[in-house]
């Protein structure tokens, strides 16, 4: 509605005597052919060329501000903080990748032998399995697979905490994994007990 609008108001602003294009343009910034102009007034008419953004010296331009102590334009950085890196790459060292490595090993392997003890402890009679999740796998082989989806998750979580930008989260990137093997570990060690 707006756009017919514009396009109305267009084109009743031209007269339909008017034609598209003109025979005779105005003569706008032309000199007149019947009164010569005087060439000092076509010189005032025509725009200033600008002036130069430094003068022909550093120590000239300071002379003519006043003196003083001044800064030159492109001696002082833009920011006085450290530029954040383009990736976070960088935050990730070897020694943390090897060190998530051997977490990720125990973390697997602590899971694997809780399935283990807690399979064992269940088909000999001597307990049931506590977790409502893993109740329903405990009496076959699928615990060992369902019993690696917590350190899965706590691997992802890890290596993504080691890569974040926030200091703390990178400080603390191993707590996820370790945690995961302990409480594996100890229901690892509880299960085997349970069973004579």
């Amino acid at each position: 509605m707006i756009l017919s609008a514009l396009v109305f108001l267009c084109c009743t602003t031209l007269s339909a005597a008017t034609p598209a294009t003109p025979e005779n343009p105005p003569a706008i910034g032309l000199e007149s052919t019947t009164s010569p102009d005087p060439a000092g007034k076509a010189e005032d008419t025509r725009p200033d060329a600008p002036a130069p953004k430094m003068a022909a010296s550093p120590k000239a331009e300071l002379a003519a501000s006043g003196g003083g102590e001044a800064i030159a334009p492109g001696s002082q950085p833009l920011l006085n903080s450290p530029v954040k890196p383009a990736s976070t790459e960088s935050y990730e060292t070897r020694r943390k990748r090897m060190i998530w490595y051997g977490l990720m090993a125990a973390g697997h392997g602590t899971a694997a032998f809780d399935a283990w003890t807690t399979r064992r402890a269940v088909e000999s009679g001597y307990g049931i399995e506590g977790d409502p999740l893993q109740r329903p796998f405990a009496h076959s082989g699928a615990i060992y697979a369902t019993t690696q989806v917590t350190p899965l998750l706590m691997d992802y979580l890890g290596h993504r905490m080691m890569r974040s930008e926030h200091p703390l989260l990178r400080k603390a990137w191993w707590v996820p994994q370790v945690a995961s093997a302990s409480v594996s570990l100890g229901a690892g060690i509880h299960n085997y007990h349970v069973v004579p």
